[in-house]
Order: C-alpha cells, then structure tokens, then sequence
C-alpha cells in the first residue's frame, strides 16, 4: 500500500481528499500546515506528496524547498495544489523540484490520476535500463507518454562508413548524438605515439557521443566503424529538448553518465594492475557480453588482433602469446583468424 501525505490548511478539502484517496486504497497521512507537513514527511518518507501553496507558517515553496535539501525527502514525488495557474507561479514550483500541479478546483478523478501517474513514473525511473534504443525510449514513454526518441530516430538519413572510416575525431565539438543502425563502432583514445585503447564497443541499437553532449565539452574520444556501418545523426538541439523536457528524463542520463564513469574508472584499475591473462579474458568476455545476444554456446569473435589488444590494452604480440595458451587450455578455438569462446564461464573466473 502506497503512502500519500497531504499538506493542506482547508479543512473540508484536507478532508475531502484523504477520503477519496483511502477509498482509493492508499494509506493517507495528513498536515494541517507546512511545518508540521515537513516533520511528518522526514519522519515517515511517504511514497508521494500532495501540498498546498497558500498556507500559514510555512507555505509550499518553503515546503518544497526544506525537503529538497534534505537527502531522505529530496526524490520523493511532489505534486503541488494551487487556485493559481499563471505560468510564473508553475514555473516557480518546477524549478524549485515539483514535478506536477493540480489547479483548484479538481475533482477525484483529477487527483487519483495525477498520483497514479507519477507513481508510476517514480518507480520506472529508480529501474535500471539499457543505454540502448529500447531503454531511452521505455524511459522517455514512461515519462513524457510518447515514444520520443523512437520519433527522433524514424525518417531520419544515414550515413555509411567504411571499416575504419571515422565518425568524429577526439576534440572536435560535439554536435550531435549518434545512433547505429547497423554494423559496429568503437570509440578509443590515443597517446602522443599513436598508440590506442578502446573505450566502448557499440553496435544496432546503440546510442552514443551522448557523453560529450551531456557535460557540453567536445568529444572526448575517437569513433571509429569497425566494420562497415550505418549511423544516424541527431542534431544537438533535438537532444537538448529530449532531456530538457523533464527532469526525470534528466536524472535518468546523468545516472548512465555516472555508471559510466564508474566503468572507467574500474577499466583503468583493470588496465593498472590486472595480470596478462586478465586483461585478454576480460576483453574477450567485454566482447561476448556485447555481441552475443543469444547467449550461444559457441560465439565467434571476429576483430582483428590490433583491435582486441587495445580493448586488452596490451601489445599485439602479447596478445596473439596468450590467445595461444587459452586455445592450448581448450578456452577457445582460432579457426581462419576467428576467435571461438569454448569456455566463457572459465574466461569469467580469469577476467573477475
């Protein structure tokens, strides 16, 4: 049973209201003001608030902006009642968090739909998702009740590159998102001498340069086809609407930015400290995570060497030495240059 506080100063409305809810189902809890709708909200962490603007002591702005700063209240859904609905006093309450209003008067109707709908909302944002086309797209319909990027993606012209051809060089501004709508890509980074490490592997499905985008620096890496591809390009401002168009959609992206400066961060220890044999295993299992969607029980792998020892980050020869001791252990074959995985779950046990 879902908990909704009520911060209302009328009364009859106060009342009206929490029995429409508990006949409803919901478990209502309820204040009389904004200082005492505050204490009950840090003291119980409802699943939703509902709160008037105009109130004694403490009106909803003050509300709003106490549980902002307060990290056990700051993400719980807020919804504002207001008999106000000029555009400067909604504008107001969306900047300081809330993520909706209902205008008096309202009937029952109005009110259930309005809590059912950010509930629904709040729980799908605290999921995880796939920094793909079904992911993005599941969160912005979920969000905003309409396939955003589905939209944005349709109708749009490709362009093709070759294997090795470059899709954007590291330092260049970043101008647009990219998607893939077939092949696949790579992104890496090269020192002074020229030598690579991969970033991330991408193929159908995948959005990416969204990175740049998001922080507004310029690329911070190359992306390279790694075989021939077909790429769409979203324009900057289009991307910038997307997110902009509601915070939850805002949240979710700073949230995959930040797993994936997590990854790095974790890659870069890899790289560090990690022995020979796990770094060649874990690029092999990075690979079979990404490619093998079918979970297949003999996957082949076919990138060149240069390129599976920059995902490794070690030297070709290095590489080409230990992929011939995992074929000696009968982890994988090399038929006609492909790699084929034989044993991912002892590759695993190397890579962890």
């Amino acid at each position: 049973m879902k908990t909704v506080l009520l911060i209302e100063d009328n009364t009859d409305i106060r009342e009206n209201m929490a029995e429409i809810l508990e006949l409803a189902n919901y478990k209502v809890l309820t204040a009389p003001d904004g200082k005492e709708g505050v204490a009950m909200a840090v003291a119980n962490e409802p699943d939703i608030i509902v709160c008037d603007i105009m109130m004694p002591v403490l009106d909803g702005y003050g509300v709003i902006h106490m549980l902002q700063k307060n990290e056990k209240t700051q993400n719980i859904p807020f919804i504002f009642l207001t008999a106000k609905a000029e555009r400067t006093e909604i504008r107001k309450g969306m900047e300081l968090g809330a993520d909706d209003y209902i205008t008096k008067p309202f009937n029952g109707t109005e009110l259930l739909n309005a809590i059912e709908s950010r509930l629904r909302k709040s729980a799908f944002v605290k999921q995880p998702i796939s920094p793909d086309i079904k992911g993005f797209d599941s969160l912005i319909t979920t969000v905003s009740g309409d396939v955003v990027l589905e939209r944005l993606r349709q109708d749009r012209s490709t362009d093709v590159y070759k294997k090795k051809q470059i899709i954007y060089h590291e330092g260049n501004h970043a101008l647009r998102l990219f998607y893939v709508e077939k092949g696949k890509v790579k992104t890496y980074k090269a020192n002074d001498d020229g030598k690579e490490l991969v970033i991330d592997l991408y193929s159908k499905g995948d959005f990416f340069g969204y990175n740049a985008l998001l922080e507004g620096t310029p690329y911070k890496e190359t992306a390279e086809a790694l075989e021939d591809a077909e790429v769409a390009a979203i324009p900057k401002d289009e991307f910038e609407q997307l997110i902009n168009s509601n915070k939850e959609v805002m949240k979710k992206f700073v949230q995959l930015l930040a797993k994936n400066v997590s990854e790095k961060e974790q890659q870069l220890l890899n790289l560090a400290y990690n022995s020979l044999r796990k770094k060649v295993a874990d690029a092999l299992v990075a690979i079979y995570n990404k490619y093998n969607a079918t979970e297949s029980s003999e996957f082949s792998i076919d990138i060149s060497r240069e390129n599976l020892a920059n995902i490794a980050g070690t030297a070709k020869e290095s590489l080409i030495r230990t992929l011939s001791d995992f074929k000696d252990e009968k982890l994988i074959d090399i038929r006609q240059g492909e790699i084929i995985v034989r044993e991912i779950k002892k590759l695993r046990s190397l890579a962890n």
